[in-house]
């Protein structure tokens, strides 16, 4: 999801990288889950967040769209977001205690908060979004192990791949200028990398790239 901002406005200034030390860590957000309420339709899911919520909760993404998942438009293409709903708009995946009961298995954006990224041609850098997080007092952990994602390179260029899709999908659609053709890409992307299965035992990066080449639609 593209923000149209000025990273000075809502960050401390700083462009962080994976190896860098940066002030996230929210003492395992004890007693707070501010981060998880009212925020409307910005928890994008990719296919791996799928993937690990089918898996973790032994369910299909039909089964996650009946509740606690909704469709959007994000720059243009239809993907899937955490829906909140009901009284200060909770996660639905929240339980009675205002924990996290899929924690194990979280979105990438609920892993990256309060860390922010950017693409750039050189890369992808991190910054540190000051006015997200009420916590007071966090303390410094590295990029890369507060996004706590096992195999990092694999899932760094999980990430870049994802976005230079999901851009080019962007470009062609502005390019046409077609419903019929908008409609068909959120189609096909929701299709190939949302609803058809992955194998759960198997791993997911090698059926991603997989799926990767497939693509045929742009």
């Amino acid at each position: 999801m593209k923000r149209e901002i000025d990273i000075r406005d809502i960050s401390d200034g700083k462009m962080y990288e994976l190896n860098d030390l940066v002030k996230a860590d929210c003492g395992d957000c004890s007693g707070c889950s501010a981060c998880c309420k009212g925020m409307g339709t910005s928890i994008v899911l990719d296919p791996l967040d799928v993937f690990r919520l089918t898996k973790g909760l032994n369910c299909t993404f039909e089964v996650l769209l009946q509740d606690n998942v909704e469709l959007n438009v994000v720059d243009g293409i239809v993907l899937p977001n955490i829906r909140m709903t009901g009284e200060g708009e909770p996660c639905g995946f929240l339980d009675c205690l205002g924990r996290c009961s899929v924690h194990p298995f979280r979105p990438g954006i609920c892993r990256l908060f309060p860390l922010g990224r950017i693409y750039e041609d050189e890369g992808i850098r991190y910054f540190l979004q000051i006015y997200e997080c009420p916590k007071k007092n966090r303390t410094k952990v590295k990029v890369r192990s507060w996004m706590d994602n096992p195999d990092g390179k694999r899932y760094y260029k999980f990430i870049a791949d994802w976005h230079d899709l999901l851009k080019k999908a962007e470009n062609e659609i502005q390019k046409k200028n077609d419903p019929t053709f908008t409609s068909q890409v959120s189609m096909n992307v929701l299709k190939m990398f949302y609803f058809t299965p992955y194998e759960k035992e198997q791993d997911f990066y090698d059926q991603f790239g997989k799926r990767l080449e497939a693509v045929t639609f742009l």
